[in-house]
């Protein structure tokens, strides 16, 4: 005991607060027992002992403070079991709410994700917007100042439309339509001795071969003389706009007088040298003259002549050709010059338009158009400006043509290739082409060949049927001068409408006439009327083609281009021209004899079908610039989908105005591929040209993105 009792001592003395190694329960129950066991023996034996009860004494304190420690160290034992469950509990709790807090900051995180997308987003539409308000800024400067240019426009035009027919302009005219003249002249000269040239092949070809031709022969022979001006017609009208780019509108007249005089010589010669084949090649030669002339002259007279006079000045075209043509029929009655041995003299008398030309067309200018435009020639073209208008003040004209040239520059120099295949001078090209056939197809120029035939064969004897060929001549030249004023009153269009109308008209009534002949021949009275009613019905056949497609379609098809596709343009609208004036004439022989009194039927549809194409197609073109004409065709086709064109080329001449006076715009700042924000140049210069070019799609329901304005 003595032993335990010192181990708990120096176990005290060490000074350790821990209970010894062995367990406190154990101390608890043994030790007092042990004690109470062996010290009752101990106490009695050794109760004298002083140091014995020091120690034992030392040893109860020692038992109670350690059992005093033990408790303390059992409650503590105790309430950590307690809170030891408490916490297991408490863990699974947090552990749930660990993986709660995982799914939230997961959530969390994809959030803010989503609202850093959505700040991106934010910033690049506020910087769209910023760029569509500057854009709407530069469009509202470009606003006021394209009001500003129409304003002017206008006020040029209307100053274009005040010039008036000064005396050097007329000069000109008058010399370039010689050409016209010659057309004429040679479309109807072969008309009234046509029974003295069939008599002279007759001849010919007896003193050669000594037999008699058949009539049927002849009859081919003659078609051909008659037709093959026509192939030569084609093949000048083709190689018109070559012409006129390689030498000129007017380099070009002078150059195919050399033709005319060739051609009416070898006509004129023909009965000298008993060879008939020498009338058919200077029919050829003289076609391809009257080719030339008819794609020179309307281009030069259209761009020669006023804004508010062209109409007019492009009808004196066809005036020159019915003066021709009448003529031709007044020299060619019996008593001048339709014998066997004055038409030779007839025919030959075509030299005289090219002569004349030769001497009067030196003395007139280029066209200002053309040295401007095509030459570059700025000072030569107001040199002829101010000599056709006989003023110093020509800067409204030049401004025209330069915003007729900026108008076409993409389309400068275009072939025939080129311009078949382009979308915007397709439309116009069409109109061109069916305004030709609609002159030729008419049945205008079976009255013009055969008109003597035709009217024998409805009653009239042969020298009125003369008589009344020659009406048909003085009519065409009276109302040809009756549309003059009319042209530029009441429109291409509106007039172009009213021939046709009246010839669909009257090509019935021709019809009749020749189905009361048929059927009533036997009454003298009705032969005598049917003829009354065949003479007039062709003479107001005559009135409404010269009223509207005897002049009109040359007149139009200059207008329709612009300076750069018009002569490949009128290079084709000639050649159709020629090509249905070909056909017409070698085939309404052989229609007249299968037709017989049917035979004005197929004119009669053709005109209808002409008639609704203008209606539904054809623009109008009067006092209208050649850039408004070429706007109704810029985007659309036909008269319908762009009625007002004034206020779209006024657009045009504006938008080509700023091309020049502003500065070109900078380059352009190299962009970010994510969010590449539209800096637009704060010029005006930059926004006129990327006007056509802005695109915008708005933010809609359907919609979350925004796209950029594109440059």
């Amino acid at each position: 005991m003595r032993q335990s009792c010192h181990r708990l001592l120096e176990h005290q003395q060490t000074g350790g607060d821990e209970p010894p190694l062995y367990s406190p329960i154990d101390q608890i129950s043994v030790v007092p027992d042990h004690v109470a066991r062996q010290g009752g023996g101990k106490l009695t034996r050794y109760a004298t002992t002083e140091e014995d009860e020091a120690t034992l004494r030392e040893l109860l304190l020692s038992l109670q403070r350690q059992v005093n420690v033990m408790s303390m160290n059992l409650s503590a034992k105790l309430d950590e079991l307690q809170r030891g469950d408490r916490q297991l509990e408490t863990t699974v709790a947090l552990c749930e709410i660990r993986t709660q807090l995982q799914e939230l900051t997961k959530s969390v995180e994809s959030c803010q994700s989503e609202v850093s997308e959505v700040k991106r987003d934010m910033v690049a539409i506020k910087q769209e917007l910023d760029t569509v308000q500057q854009v709407k800024e530069e469009i509202e400067e470009l606003r006021e100042y394209v009001d500003r240019l129409e304003e002017h426009t206008q006020r040029r035009k209307l100053r274009l439309l005040e010039q008036g027919l000064t005396f050097f302009l007329s000069y000109a005219i008058l010399a370039a339509v010689l050409g016209m003249l010659q057309f004429g002249y040679n479309t109807g000269v072969i008309n009234a001795p046509s029974k003295n040239i069939a008599n002279f092949m007759k001849d010919v070809y007896k003193k050669r071969y000594g037999i008699d031709l058949h009539d049927g022969t002849v009859n081919s022979l003659f078609s051909i003389a008659v037709s093959i001006f026509a192939i030569g017609g084609m093949l000048g009208g083709f190689s018109g706009g070559m012409i006129a780019n390689r030498f000129g509108r007017k380099g070009g007249l002078l150059l195919n007088n050399i033709l005319g005089i060739s051609g009416a010589s070898l006509m004129g010669f023909t009965k000298i040298s008993h060879c008939y084949e020498l009338l058919i090649f200077g029919r050829f030669i003289i076609g391809v003259n009257c080719g030339l002339n008819t794609s020179l002259v309307p281009m030069y007279i259209s761009e020669i002549a006023p804004l508010n006079l062209r109409g007019g000045l492009g009808t004196v075209n066809q005036l020159a050709v019915t003066v021709g043509l009448l003529i031709s029929q007044v020299l060619g009655i019996e008593q001048i010059l339709g014998t066997d041995e004055g038409w030779p003299i007839l025919l030959g008398l075509a030299i005289c338009p090219a002569i004349l030309q030769l001497l009067l067309l030196p003395a007139c200018p280029e066209s200002p158009r053309y040295l401007l435009i095509t030459r570059q020639w700025e000072e030569e073209a107001r040199r002829a400006l101010r000599r056709l208008r006989a003023s110093n003040q020509v800067e409204e004209d030049i401004e025209e043509m330069r915003a007729e040239e900026r108008a076409q520059q993409a389309e400068a120099s275009i072939s025939m290739r080129e311009l078949l295949c382009s979308p915007t001078l397709r439309a116009p090209l069409l109109i061109g082409v069916v305004m030709q056939l609609s002159q030729q197809l008419s049945g205008i120029n079976a009255v013009f060949y055969y008109s003597t035939s035709l009217f024998t064969s409805s009653g009239l004897t042969e020298e009125s049927a003369k008589f009344a060929t020659m009406g048909i001549g003085a009519v065409m030249v009276g109302m040809t001068l009756v549309s003059l004023p009319l042209m530029d009153r009441t429109g291409r269009r509106t007039l172009h409408l009213y021939g046709l109308g009246g010839m669909f008209i009257f090509s019935i009534f021709i019809t009749i006439s020749f189905l009361i002949k048929e059927f009533f021949g036997y009454v003298q009275e009705m032969i005598d009327w049917m003829s009354y009613l065949s003479v007039v019905s062709t003479l107001s056949f005559v009135v409404f083609f010269a009223v509207g497609p005897g002049s009109i379609p040359w007149l139009i098809t200059a207008e329709l281009f612009s300076q750069g596709p018009r002569p490949s343009a009128m290079a084709i609208a000639v050649l159709v021209n020629w090509m249905a004036n070909f056909v017409v004439g070698i085939g309404f022989p052989s229609m007249k004899a299968l037709l017989e009194n049917y035979t004005f039927l197929p004119f009669s549809a053709f005109l209808a079908i002409f008639w609704i194409f203008t209606y539904k197609k054809v623009p109008e073109t009067k006092n209208k610039t050649f850039e408004e004409i070429l706007a109704l065709f810029r985007n659309t086709n036909g008269r319908d989908s762009f009625r007002d064109s004034r206020l779209y080329g006024s657009m045009m001449n504006c938008v080509n105005a700023l091309e020049q006076q502003l500065p070109p715009p900078p380059p352009p700042a190299p962009v970010d591929e994510k969010h590449d924000s539209c800096k637009s140049p704060p010029h005006c210069a930059s926004s006129s040209n990327s006007l056509h070019n802005i695109s915008f799609t708005f933010l809609s329901p359907s919609c979350s993105h925004f796209t950029k304005p594109a440059y």
